[in-house]
């Protein structure tokens, strides 16, 4: 499927709670496929979620298998439907960057580890426990889905917002 266009803020759909899916279909699998494509495509994206390319479901793909910061911990690609967190622990401040927001970079605190449940592809209901960079990534694409940037999370306006030096 095509690589789709990014939508940027401040545009409205990315501060608006995505709607839950009811069920996978054809279309939801397109979606899925349209979500996989994008990350792939953009620069050092590891997840994107559907309001950041116009589309208001609750769904969203994060693959940081191919990340430095954790390729020996991770579950590969993951594509989640209505994902809610269902347990969290631990919490460390890291630096995050969004294709959404792309001229800045900021320090944001989130979980270390996460059990998430969603619905996947077949529409069955799965469990993930996510860590470590993985866990982060989940959190920032379940973060668009309920409407909320990670400029929104930055843990301090004076000293943990960056001007991004180059995107790549």
């Amino acid at each position: 499927m095509p690589v789709q266009k990014i939508l940027t803020f401040p545009h409205p759909l990315l501060k608006k709670r995505a709607n839950k899916v009811d069920r996978i279909d054809n279309s939801m699998k397109i979606l899925a496929e349209d979500l996989i494509d994008t990350m792939k495509a953009g620069p050092g994206s590891v997840g994107v979620a559907a309001p950041q390319i116009g589309v208001s479901l609750s769904a969203c793909v994060v693959d940081v298998s191919e990340n430095r910061h954790a390729k020996e911990n991770n579950h590969g690609l993951l594509v989640m439907f209505n994902p809610v967190i269902i347990s969290s622990n631990g919490n460390s401040v890291m630096r995050e960057g969004c294709m959404s927001v792309p001229d800045y970079t900021g320090d944001v605190e989130r979980a270390t580890d996460v059990t998430v449940r969603y619905m996947d592809l077949s529409g069955k209901i799965q469990t993930v426990e996510a860590s470590g960079f993985e866990a982060v990534a989940i959190q920032h694409e379940m973060d668009h889905l309920d409407g909320i940037l990670f400029l929104d999370r930055i843990v301090s306006l004076k000293t943990g917002l960056f001007r991004r030096k180059n995107y790549s």
